[in-house]
């Protein structure tokens, strides 16, 4: 395992997924409504800020999410087969679930935690007086969420990277 690469590409991604949600929530905090403390979303919604299927849990944020997992399977399956020299599925599945497991505490220890819980400028308007913005707890939860919804991505990523091999 060379350990330069590896964090050399845990850096970029975080640098990347950084410069993504930033853009993201400055230009458009209602795009990321789902991300946010479901008393958020609540109050949004009764303000017709956004429609009940924007909300976490709704099926066109389900199927948006199910689709960005596959293209991040495919790109992880790519790093890792070109840049660690995986061609095993333990390889592909070891090498990006351990990114994947940097890269979503990340979002939630710097990007959640310490700018989303205290940055005023990317709160939803009416929303701005709600205590939730400073649910801690929510977005550590979360993030052990993502941890086992980053089991069954980084297997389709070993399952990539095996079949890379035999192509």
């Amino acid at each position: 395992m060379n350990w330069s690469i590896l964090l050399m590409e845990c850096v970029i991604l975080c640098v990347l997924f950084t410069v993504i949600v930033v853009t993201i929530s400055r230009k458009n905090p209602l795009a990321v409504v789902h991300d946010l403390p479901p008393a958020i979303g609540q109050r949004a919604q009764e303000l017709g800020l956004i429609k009940e299927n924007q909300r976490s849990g709704s099926r066109v944020v389900l199927v948006k999410k199910i689709a960005a997992a596959l293209i991040i399977a495919l790109l992880f399956a790519i790093t890792v087969y070109c840049f660690n020299d995986a061609r095993s599925f333990a390889d592909g599945f070891g090498y990006s679930y351990l990114i994947w497991t940097v890269v979503n505490w990340y979002d939630a220890l710097v990007i959640d935690c310490l700018w989303v819980c205290h940055d005023k400028r990317v709160r939803i308007p009416g929303t701005e007086d709600m205590e939730a913005y400073q649910d801690y707890l929510f977005h550590i939860k979360e993030s052990v969420k993502g941890q086992f919804i980053g089991l069954p991505v980084c297997a389709l990523v070993g399952v990539l990277t095996a079949l890379f091999t035999k192509i």
